[in-house]
């Protein structure tokens, strides 16, 4: 049996803690809330998180990270992005020789400015396998067993393969990619657009707005992306179009929802202060901003969005911002 431990049991974590118990595998799910290790130990619920939702009775909660992966062969990083640092740090001091580590959260360090995966290199012992998953995956959809594909992605396609069959199930589909950054950058970033569509919603603005909003999005995000280093198909695939998609335009979307909010006139520190859970996209915005300055990148989308979470611009502003931009060609650097 293979010994996994699932660090953060958000509703990804929480998920996926289920989804491989229920594969057979022996599952530490590691909760920063007491309440959280005390439901699921207790009535196999995460009310927090995942409410409403029986999760398999093997997984087992603990609120120490170091009982968690002492025993594991694979860790999965599942804290949120300006976590994952200091929570690793601390898993570290515990883990088995040469573990394989996935990492299923999708952000940037804000402080490093940098993926997880390299936040992961930099705080994990030489010699530990580096993998990451991404793609389009809402947490209920896949708790409820709906059909869903993701891609796990890793430097040599070996590693990116035995993460396919850890994780891969019959309703669960993984495929493997080697652009570890394209797909760990698509993933962050379709956050930030998925903000601006939320807003878009809250506007009252319709189809035509949202498309033209996607499509440029994704535009920028490859920009970036093969400015860091990333493959453009990339983009095309799971990891980005598919995850972009789901994210800028489902109503189970974190951050498209939090955009309505503030669409509407809600201020962000009280929108914030009404959710139990983490919106990527606000920190992420930021930091993609820097980076597009830092690597000569045109960002204006996450431009706007930045001026409306940190500067007080009103969504209507940033929409008509963008709109009286300088024309350009469609395909353009």
């Amino acid at each position: 049996m293979t010994q996994i431990a699932v660090i953060g049991a958000g509703a990804w974590g929480t998920t996926l803690a289920d989804l491989l118990a229920r594969k057979g595998a022996g599952v530490r799910l590691w909760a920063r809330e007491p309440e959280v290790v005390a439901s699921i130990n207790r009535e196999h619920v995460n009310h927090l998180f995942l409410p409403g939702a029986a999760l398999a009775p093997e997984v087992r909660a603990t609120g120490d990270v170091t009982e968690a992966v002492r025993a594991a062969e694979v860790v999965v990083s599942a804290a949120p992005s300006h976590a994952v640092s200091a929570v690793m740090s601390a898993a570290a001091t515990a883990l088995r020789e040469r573990p394989l580590v996935v990492s299923v959260s999708k952000g940037l360090e804000p402080e490093r400015l940098s993926t997880l995966s390299c936040v992961l290199v930099e705080i994990l012992p030489r010699g530990t396998e580096i993998a990451v998953l991404s793609g389009p995956s809402f947490a209920e959809e896949v708790y409820a067993r709906q059909p869903t594909a993701v891609v796990a992605a890793a430097r040599e396609h070996d590693v990116a393969q035995r993460v396919q069959q850890i994780f891969a199930t019959t309703f669960f589909r993984v495929y493997s990619h080697t652009d570890v950054v394209g797909v760990e950058l698509a993933g962050a970033l379709k956050n930030v657009i998925a903000l601006a569509a939320g807003m878009l919603e809250g506007l009252g603005l319709g189809h035509n707005t949202r498309a033209a909003l996607i499509t440029r999005g994704l535009a920028e995000i490859t920009r970036l992306g093969v400015a860091l280093g990333a493959e453009p198909a990339t983009f095309a695939g799971l990891a980005g179009m598919g995850d972009l998609i789901l994210t800028a335009t489902g109503p189970l979307s974190r951050n498209h929802t939090l955009g309505v909010e503030l669409g509407r006139g809600t201020p962000l520190e009280q929108a914030l202060a009404q959710r139990p859970t983490v919106a990527e996209g606000v920190n992420t915005a930021r930091a993609a901003v820097t980076l597009g300055e830092r690597h000569n990148v045109e960002l204006p989308i996450a431009h706007e969005v930045t001026e409306v979470l940190f500067h007080g611009k009103s969504p209507r502003q940033a929409v008509a911002a963008l709109m009286e931009r300088e024309l350009k060609a469609e395909q353009w650097r």
